[in-house]
């Protein structure tokens, strides 16, 4: 347990910050989840929407710090990998 003041308020901090970036990572899992079950099932239509919104919550989670870079891009490329698939 902290003693210093200013250690108190940052421990308060970093606990906020966690759990809004835990939020944040599951709700950018969900939405991958839910773009693989439309591919399993090779829905294009369905797949492409939900694809959409998967992008946007993973730029969102880079653009909020709670991911880097290179594994936004990852993941958005394995995405549109899996919608691509189904394409052709």
């Amino acid at each position: 347990m902290a003693n210093i003041k200013s250690q108190i308020k940052r421990n308060k901090t970093n606990e906020k910050a966690r759990i809004r970036n835990a939020s944040i990572k599951s709700s950018v899992r969900t939405a991958s989840k839910k773009v693989r079950e439309a591919v399993a099932k090779g829905d294009l239509a369905s797949a492409e929407a939900l694809l959409k919104e998967a992008f946007k919550l993973i730029d969102k989670s880079y653009t909020d710090g709670v991911q880097p870079k290179n594994t936004v891009a990852r993941q958005k490329a394995s995405l549109q990998n899996l919608v691509n698939s189904i394409k052709n």
